[in-house]
């Protein structure tokens, strides 16, 4: 498998593929006598929404609008392929589109992403979904208009996996940014961890890391646009090795070192590779967000080790009380994995037992899903179902208690807090996070409220990405209520 760096000269094909598609798509829109739109829809984690950010600015170069109705005049699924319930309702919507594709035979329906690694399920494509047209491995996300292309000119399904691994910068392909305050910025592909239940190595291949300086051009960039926060993503940020011998710690300092930013994230950490360096840097550099995700995904040794993950949980103890004891404010999430193959109640409790050492902020808690492929998949000794449900809601009423303590511990306070937009619960309310990355839904009195030109109340789209100060008023297991005391900026 082998590791290939894209060019601007390898883009030239692309482009000229994307130049293609638009005229094809312009004299389509002519026949129909409207605009021609498209759908995008992401299943799964950053990465996968920043990959969409990438196909939705190539589909907007090729002349077409997003849409959110499914009867898009191109359909495309950016798939994830982590839980089995991804796959699951991946399948259920290409089932809904075969009612728009028959009523439209130039529908385009795409599909992609990391399902599309898995030869079980492009076989099942294959077989009982003949209407998809195009389908490719998130690998070959910058051939795209190429592989469109392609499949216009051919009339028939075509389906393209590599082999090889693909690293391209992000210069070479448009970017339909989804958000008005933070910027989804990979810095590495990949993974060479091989966790015994993780497709990901499979799916997204072998760890390959960008170009120092473009990363650090692309970051200064998007601050001139007035980006707010920034997301730095990997597989495992912490992997990242630069041609130049430039590690994590050296892209986290450049990004941080750009004062335009509010907040710098970054996503995701391995116990392994988390220096203390980065910790030291949290709690010097005031725009890091003093929030850490650690996977940890058990308490026991045993199932550690059965799980190839190379710490026992006294080193992830110790990263936990460095965290805690550097950046005092800050927060701590986790992943973790219940019913794992062999796991005993013992074996259990010593997660439960550590959920109550690390005192998580808040976790993303999963019952173990066997993933075709994975070496985990093979193992004999799988758990009863009952029973990991069992233990799944122990587990998430003992995380829930502990989310609702930290949440509780900051009604009273006043803190910065970054507006992400309107409440899906109610216009009246606006929702952002704070430093710490608590979720937080709040309101806004009369007197602070922006006002459009004829002296009505201003939208809540038009709060996206400003600043402001909140006084939290009231804890959720999952949220903290609060009311707007001043704008920081405008």
């Amino acid at each position: 498998m082998a590791i290939i760096k894209v060019t601007s000269e390898d883009m030239r094909a692309v482009d000229a593929a994307s130049s293609e598609m638009r005229d094809y798509f312009k004299a389509l829109s002519l026949k129909k006598n409207r605009p021609l739109t498209y759908n995008v829809h992401t299943y799964g984690c950053q990465l996968n929404e920043s990959d969409s950010e990438k196909l939705c600015g190539m589909l907007d170069s090729m002349g077409l609008t997003p849409t959110s109705e499914l009867s898009a005049d191109v359909i495309l699924f950016n798939t994830c392929s982590i839980r089995e319930n991804a796959e699951d309702r991946l399948f259920g919507n290409l089932g809904e589109a075969k009612g728009p594709k028959k009523d439209n035979r130039d529908i385009l329906i795409i599909v992609c992403g990391c399902m599309m690694k898995v030869p079980e399920n492009v076989d099942r494509i294959r077989k009982s979904f003949p209407y998809v047209d195009l389908v490719f491995d998130p690998q070959q996300l910058h051939s795209f208009p190429l592989l469109l292309r392609n499949t216009v000119r051919s009339k028939k399904q075509l389906v393209n996996i590599s082999d090889d691994d693909y690293i391209a910068e992000d210069s070479l392909v448009p970017i339909s940014r989804g958000r008005k305050f933070r910027a989804l910025v990979p810095i590495m592909y990949g993974c060479n961890n091989f966790c015994t239940y993780c497709i990901v190595p499979y799916a997204r291949g072998r760890e390959r890391s960008r170009d120092f300086g473009q990363i650090v051009d692309e970051l200064q960039g998007l601050a001139d646009q007035g980006y707010k926060e920034v997301m730095l993503l990997g597989q495992n940020v912490n992997s990242y090795a630069g041609e130049d011998g430039k590690k994590f710690p050296d892209v986290l300092r450049a990004a941080a070192e750009i004062k335009a930013f509010s907040r710098v994230r970054f996503m995701s950490s391995h116990p392994k590779d988390l220096s203390d360096e980065v910790i030291e840097m949290m709690a010097s550099y005031s725009n890091i967000e003093n929030h850490l995700h650690l996977a940890m995904q058990s308490g026991s040794d045993k199932v550690l080790d059965r799980m190839n993950r190379p710490y026992k949980i006294a080193d992830f103890m110790r990263i936990v009380d460095v965290f805690r004891n550097k950046v005092p404010e800050g927060s701590l999430s986790t992943d973790i994995i219940v019913g794992f193959p062999g796991e005993t109640e013992e074996d259990f409790q010593q997660t439960l037992d550590a959920v109550k050492r690390a005192r998580f902020d808040s976790a993303f808690t999963f019952q173990y899903s066997m993933r075709p492929g994975t070496v985990a998949a093979d193992f004999k000794d799988q758990i009863a179902h009952d029973v990991v449900t069992d233990r799944f809601a122990r587990l998430l009423e003992l995380q829930n208690d502990l989310a609702y303590k930290s949440n509780l511990a900051k009604v009273g306070k006043t803190e910065e807090v970054l507006i992400e937009g309107e409440s899906s619960t109610a216009s009246d309310i606006l929702t952002g996070r704070t430093r710490s990355n608590h979720l937080v839904n709040f309101k806004i009195p009369d007197e602070l409220k922006l006002k459009n030109a004829d002296g009505s109340f201003s939208c809540a789209d038009n709060y996206e990405g400003m600043l402001c100060k909140v006084r939290f008023t009231h804890a959720r297991p999952y949220s903290v209520d609060g009311i707007m005391e001043s704008i920081v900026n405008d």
